[in-house]
């Protein structure tokens, strides 16, 4: 045979791995409103960066790619390893051939710090395998717990995603997911009719609204497949490539908006609701923020923006919901985005209004107490550069748990709105002036005088700031200067910790 003949078979291999399941699939995929695995990556990357890798791995004439493509290219010009499983070559599944093909990926991304993307599209574990493709996904499993912390780990799921499968997106950074045309569960509507009577569709189940909207699984949804991978694509301009660099650097742009507005968006009188997201995107470049789990726990507001060209990571209290209390779910929404953030040197800014956690016997029995000490320990342990501003209430725990001066925040700064107490005005005078108000001729206008007195004398930042708990009180429309000053001030902080194993995160 000729080294023509050898270069024809090569081609002709390569054009029926090119081709996945054949134009039949390919036009169901596309009649299913998705696109096929190579049209997402063409998508996705670079013009003409991608490389693909293990290309003729297991069977090319039955099984071509083994339902996976994976390979590296560029994203805005900055390397990013990807598997997009391949839905049009034995629906996706997972065998062991594509498990190896996975997990090369995330080794390759792991040795050569790069984040890598996984495109998940798939029917399942390929059941004829039987444990061989169990052991697929554990393998699979191990690594994403081992590159946690040291490279973003993005998961798209672009079509079902079920059983054993989700567990790899849950050990990933962020979820994204696409409206209509994607699903996540565990066991699937059939199964659950069949073991609890309960009928359920697919989107109801584990559609994109449900969990970005109730179980706060996803953290982002597309209106369609683009929209979802230029999200991903707007994500990693604000990550590090590796856990041993630095965010990139992008050059300042002043905010869209007027930072005079500041003066007029957070109310004096502390029973009034406002929208925190009107002080962020008053204080960061463009005003553009992406918002992170934007319909989930939406007391909190967490997300990513830049001050002064920095990528920064925003925590905010929402007081538009809930009054802006802390419970289990932005406890939880919280912490693990303060412990991202500080595994990938991002510095944190806390906008705190925050008049309590949220009280009641769900709360309780829920473990309010357990999901809360989460956001203590993660922002206690996180050693970026950590600047808080108290906007209007800080009350009790949860004035500790935002990020307050007693977990090692740099820089403190707070609004002359501000009111910092062991609780609020009205709750302290119930207990300290009970007797008083009891037996005032007029017991109403008591408490209402006792009320404004004990928040002129204790619930404001001068006391706080007589004791070095508050390094400044600034006028709202220096929040941005103040800011983008502690952070140029923070980017040589070095903080050592006890050397150990781990500690023991309460989950």
């Amino acid at each position: 045979m000729s080294i023509q003949d050898k270069l024809n078979r090569l081609e002709e291999l390569r054009q029926k791995v090119h081709a996945g399941g054949g134009q039949k699939r390919i036009d169901k995929q596309h009649a299913a409103g998705k696109k096929t695995a190579r049209e997402r990556i063409d998508y996705f990357f670079d013009a003409g960066t991608f490389r693909e890798i293990d290309v003729f791995a297991g069977e090319p004439d039955k099984n071509p790619g083994e339902g996976v493509v994976t390979g590296y290219g560029m994203v805005n010009g900055r390397k990013v390893f990807i598997y997009a499983q391949d839905f049009t070559v034995v629906g996706g599944t997972l065998g062991r051939i594509h498990a190896q093909k996975v997990c090369k990926v995330l080794d390759l991304a792991m040795r050569t710090g790069a984040p890598v993307v996984g495109l998940n599209d798939s029917g399942g574990a390929r059941i004829q395998e039987g444990v061989d493709a169990l052991n697929g996904y554990g393998e699979i499993f191990f690594r994403n717990t081992v590159a946690s912390g040291v490279i973003p780990q993005l998961s798209v799921i672009m079509g079902p995603c079920a059983g054993g499968a989700v567990y790899s997106p849950a050990l990933m950074d962020f979820v994204f997911m696409v409206k209509g045309t994607s699903q996540m569960f565990i066991t699937g509507p059939q199964v659950i009719k069949a073991v609890t009577g309960e009928e359920v569709s697919m989107e109801q189940l584990g559609g994109a609204l449900t969990h970005n909207q109730t179980s706060g699984v996803a953290h982002f949804m597309g209106e369609d497949e683009k929209h979802c991978l230029d999200i991903v694509k707007q994500l990693l301009g604000y990550l590090p490539s590796n856990n041993g660099e630095d965010p990139p650097l992008y050059a300042p742009a002043e905010p869209a908006v007027d930072p005079g507005d500041l003066l007029d968006s957070v109310p004096t009188q502390p029973m009034l609701s406002y929208d925190v997201k009107k002080v962020i995107t008053a204080v960061i470049d463009d005003s553009e923020f992406l918002e992170v789990l934007p319909l989930y726990a939406k007391n909190a507001v967490i997300g990513f923006a830049r001050i002064k060209g920095q990528p920064v990571g925003i925590v905010a209290n929402q007081p538009k919901f809930l009054a802006g209390c802390l419970d289990i779910n932005a406890s939880d929404k919280i912490s693990r985005f303060v412990r991202f953030c500080d595994a990938f040197n991002i510095p944190l800014v806390t906008f705190m209004d925050v008049p309590g956690f949220l009280p009641g016997t769900d709360q309780e029995y829920g473990g309010i107490i357990r999901h809360g000490a989460k956001m203590l320990y993660a922002y206690s342990q996180a050693t970026v550069p950590k600047i808080t501003i108290i906007l209007r209430k800080a009350y009790g725990g949860s004035y500790l748990a935002m990020c307050s001066n007693s977990l090692r925040a740099d820089m403190v700064y707070a609004w002359p709105t501000a009111e910092i107490a062991v609780m609020g005005p009205e709750g302290a005078v119930n207990i300290i002036n009970r007797k008083e108000i009891e037996n005032a001729e007029n017991p109403m206008e008591e408490r209402t005088r006792l009320v404004q007195e004990y928040r002129d004398q204790f619930a404001n930042p001068y006391v706080a700031g007589s004791l070095g708990f508050v390094d400044d009180v600034i006028d709202p429309r220096d929040t941005r200067a103040k800011i983008a000053d502690a952070l140029q001030l923070l980017a040589t902080k070095v903080e050592e910790r006890p050397d150990k194993k781990h500690g023991n995160f309460p989950v």
